[in-house]
């Protein structure tokens, strides 16, 4: 049964659907947390300390976080892979051009490829900067998320890669969780309006939020 619904084009959608849905929870979570680089090294260390103690003594240290890491590691292969052949189908359902154009689509419908490959290599290079610090630029310092961010943003290239993609799940997020809503049956005539409005809001509250820290190191409100 599991074969069959993946092998569906519905089933494929709702695995972007859910698996979309399970990575935008985590963004929620992820800006609320970078935030709290605005009160001070000792509660922005303080909290990533938190987030290797979740669970304990239950959970061994870190057992949780390496948890939620294998959730999303899975959402985000499940999420590419499914997008991937979605698109792939699409293209051999049609492999000659249209006679009539159809018309123009919203900025963000027409991105979310480009985006989505954006947001995947930029996944990499930001798990090499501020997690392993392989390609950290200001000497990485374990158990210091705060330096590690501000020398991060204190490079005009860590500002601009950081920005380009913040803005690319921008556009991602307030297209993909209109698409995911009307995948998972939640869409209606009644409801459009608002869940529209809810994806523009979602979408602009994490462009903001996340933004605001690079821009916080660039203005020395964070320092």
């Amino acid at each position: 049964m599991a074969r069959t619904v993946w092998d569906s084009s519905v089933g494929k959608k709702t695995v972007m659907a859910v698996s979309g849905l399970i990575m935008l929870l985590y963004l929620v979570a992820h800006m609320i947390g970078n935030l709290k680089i605005f009160f001070g090294p000792g509660e922005f260390n303080h909290y990533a300390h938190w987030l290797r103690t979740v669970g304990e003594p239950f959970m061994h240290y870190e057992w949780t976080l390496w948890l939620i890491r294998v959730v999303l590691v899975v959402a985000a292969v499940a999420h590419a892979v499914s997008a991937y052949q979605l698109s792939r189908r699409g293209i051999k359902a049609r492999p000659s051009k249209y006679v009539h154009k159809k018309a123009r689509a919203s900025y963000a419908t027409r991105t979310m490829r480009w985006g989505g490959i954006i947001l995947g290599l930029f996944i990499v290079w930001h798990v090499l900067e501020l997690t392993t610090g392989t390609v950290h630029s200001g000497g990485f310092q374990e158990g210091r998320p705060y330096q590690n961010v501000v020398d991060t943003f204190s490079t005009w290239y860590g500002n601009v890669i950081y920005i380009v993609a913040m803005l690319a799940v921008g556009l991602h997020v307030r297209h993909g969780f209109w698409s995911a809503a009307q995948t998972l049956g939640a869409g209606s005539r009644t409801r459009d309006r608002a869940l529209k409005t809810v994806a523009d809001v979602l979408a602009l509250l994490l462009t903001a939020g996340f933004i605001a820290v690079p821009v916080g190191v660039m203005t020395g409100v964070v320092s």
